[in-house]
């Protein structure tokens, strides 16, 4: 099966079925069984399309004559993808790009084929021109990073232009992977060794000691180590969400929206086979993750039950010493790892998360004992999901105070100054944000 043909379809699911971009990749390549060399081509064009599709389709309508409507939607893609090839990927010769997309779209009909070798050979005469006649700011911006106008605006507006740049960038860059190593098992020098033997080019995390960043190598999953239980797929920034908890032996702790369970079994292993870990999600095939992923890494003291978080359990006032809450938000803190969130979200859908962000936190707050810590986090970097809802939070409750978050200093990290955490997105990690409440005793 051609590689480019197999990307085209899977931006096809992405962009026009609502398919996410990282299952639709692993489905396809599995399905047509894509051998290692070719797989890597694929998914650095899949995602580069995904991530640059705002630059793309303003230099596309520059060369069309039409609307992108009137064109066949594999044709779009088509051309979509030759042109992430000729300007982001210079090992592939323009000739080859052109055949490659006249080919497939010979397979649509000669007529899309002629048109897209037109539009291609048009962009190969003009590859110079400034497509974007824009000058104001926020164009610029959007069309150099590839960016909805309103999502530039949002990060200029609460940022500021200069940290705006910095986090259009971060969101554009290829994501590391990270893994964290079972602490209840396993030895993070041991484990670290291990894969290095097993050909893996790997590094210490930027800032926690469980840590392992795989710089190249193959499907983690597929590692022994991993079937082991020795090791988890987890960024950084979430495991920093956990050590914010300051969990200790015998504690008894609140994941309410937990799936797939990255951060309840780490909680579990920080409280080394003590205490119980509560975890919740909305639906049953979640919760199945979460207990696979229990079983794997051979923890014991986790229960998992579909729980809407929204909806408080009377029952379990006051039960928790430590209630962790990764609240479902707008992810803008993830786009270097599923780009698609460019195109899907609108401002409308985050502004009906906050309601939602509020009562979660309302009710762990209601879980956790007198002097328990409730932990806030989520994976965007939009101020109305983070700060706004604490300060929203803290105005109406006056038994809760922000306990000062001190990770060390990192280039990444943003610490406000009542000592809540946001983390800008990098190769190292996603963007993400952290704040630490405390109930009075």
């Amino acid at each position: 099966m051609n590689s480019r043909k197999i990307a085209v379809e899977i931006l096809n699911m992405v962009l026009y079925e609502g398919a996410y971009s990282n299952i639709s990749i692993r489905q396809l390549l599995n399905k047509y069984k894509v051998e290692e060399k070719d797989r890597g081509l694929i998914t650095e064009i899949v995602y580069g399309t995904l991530r640059y599709k705002y630059k793309l389709d303003i230099i596309l309508s520059n060369l069309i004559n039409k609307s992108f409507k009137q064109v066949d939607r594999k044709v779009l893609n088509i051309l979509r993808i030759s042109l992430y090839q000729f300007m982001y990927l210079d090992k592939v010769p323009e000739y080859a790009i052109v055949n490659e997309a006249v080919n497939l779209a010979k397979e649509i009909s000669i007529g899309a084929s002629k048109f897209v070798n037109g539009v291609l050979r048009a962009y190969l005469r003009n590859k110079d021109k400034a497509f974007n006649n824009e000058k104001e700011i926020v164009s610029e911006l959007a069309f150099e990073h590839s960016f909805e106008k309103w999502m530039v605006k949002l990060f200029v507006n609460q940022y500021g232009i200069e940290k705006a740049k910095e986090i259009l960038s971060g969101l554009n860059s290829t994501p590391s992977i990270t893994v964290r190593v079972n602490s209840l098992h396993w030895n993070p020098d041991e484990v670290y060794q291990r894969l290095k033997s097993l050909n893996y080019n790997v590094e210490k995390g930027a800032v926690c000691p469980a840590a392992i960043r795989i710089v190249k190598g193959s499907n983690v999953e597929n590692n022994p180590l991993f079937s082991e239980g020795a090791i988890t797929v987890q960024d950084e920034s979430a495991m920093l969400a956990v050590l914010a908890l300051g969990v200790s032996k015998d504690q008894k702790l609140l994941d309410m929206c937990a799936a797939p369970g990255g951060k309840s079994t780490h909680m579990a292993e920080l409280l080394q086979g003590t205490g119980s870990v509560l975890a919740w999600d909305l639906y049953d095939h979640k919760i199945d993750l979460i207990l696979d992923n229990a079983k794997r890494l051979r923890i014991n003291n986790i229960n998992a039950d579909v729980v809407d978080a929204t909806i408080f359990n009377d029952k379990l006032k006051d039960t928790f010493d430590g209630v962790l809450v990764d609240v479902p938000c707008s992810g803008l803190g993830i786009i270097r790892k599923k780009p698609e969130i460019k195109w899907t979200k609108n401002q409308k859908d985050l502004e009906a998360l906050y309601h939602i962000q509020d009562k979660i936190l309302e009710n762990a707050c209601r879980y956790v004992k007198r002097g328990g810590t409730v932990v806030y986090s989520t994976c965007t970097l939009n101020v109305m999901e983070n700060e706004k809802r604490i300060y929203k939070f803290l105005k109406n409750n006056k038994e809760f105070e922000v306990e000062k978050l001190n990770f060390g200093e990192h280039i990444n990290f943003l610490y406000n100054e009542d000592g809540m955490l946001t983390i800008l997105p990098s190769t190292d990690m996603d963007g993400f944000f952290i704040a630490k409440l405390r109930r009075k005793k």
